[in-house]
């Protein structure tokens, strides 16, 4: 019923910048919250920012500062803009949104994850 299709990831150097990107499309009535995460190697899954259909944000304190959220409602699209990345950030990054279907069911839907390395 709903996709979320992430890119932008990729290798880069300590120091760097790299944009992540999410659209989400399929069948619902609307999008709420939307947030990524990211799971590091041989760790659990941890949330980094979240931003709410209003534009609210939260980030999780080793990365603020360095990384912003933001989002095109009109698109259904969330970015996450990252700089300067240091190799702690190297993680499987996941898009996540908090969506209202037809059925004003909500569920919450998960992309299938970009890989982020941050290394020389």
């Amino acid at each position: 019923q709903v996709q979320l299709v992430e890119s932008g990831g990729g290798l880069v150097q300590p120091g760097g910048s790299l944009r992540l990107s999410c659209a989400a499309s399929g069948r619902f009535f609307s999008i709420n919250a939307m947030g990524w995460y990211r799971q590091p190697p041989g760790k659990e899954r941890e949330l980094v920012a979240r931003i709410t259909s209003g534009g609210s944000t939260n980030y999780t304190d080793s990365v603020k500062g360095r990384f912003t959220i933001s989002r095109e409602n009109a698109k259904n699209t969330v970015y996450l803009q990252m700089n300067s990345l240091k190799p702690e950030d190297t993680a499987v990054y996941y898009c996540n949104a908090d969506v209202t279907l037809w059925s004003f069911s909500r569920t919450r839907y998960w992309g299938q994850g970009t890989q982020v390395t941050v290394s020389s």
